[in-house]
């Protein structure tokens, strides 16, 4: 399975986003809280169920952050992410892929709403 394309993995369609998020702070369970981050956060593609975002800090794995997904057009939500992968970029920034937790589905489907505006554009 060496050298298969992950993306036919996915259960849902990733899609391009330009979205900058701050991470003030990091949180996983049992009150365990990493604080004042100030993280700057460039989210690069998004789909139902997670982000990927590109930054210069080094965020744990496992932790979770608050934020506020702006998809445009006044289509935005709120959401908890955890990080679940990263890597190193060739400029050496952090490459990260998060989680949504909890989402409910009719903010799920605000992504939706997303692609179908840019497939209007295509």
């Amino acid at each position: 399975m060496q050298g298969k394309d992950t993306s036919e993995r996915r259960k849902y369609k990733r899609l391009s986003i330009d979205l900058h998020v701050e991470v003030d702070e990091v949180f996983k369970q049992d009150y365990v809280v990493i604080k004042n981050l100030n993280a700057s956060v460039e989210v690069f593609d998004i789909s139902k169920t997670g982000i990927g975002f590109v930054s210069e800090a080094s965020l744990p794995l496992g932790y979770y952050f608050r934020s506020k997904i702006n998809l445009g057009d006044g289509e935005f939500f709120h959401a908890v992410i955890r990080i679940v992968r990263a890597h190193i970029s060739e400029d050496n920034k952090m490459v990260y892929g998060a989680e949504f937790i909890g989402l409910a589905p009719f903010l799920a489907d605000k992504v939706d709403n997303y692609e179908s505006r840019l497939n209007k554009l295509d």
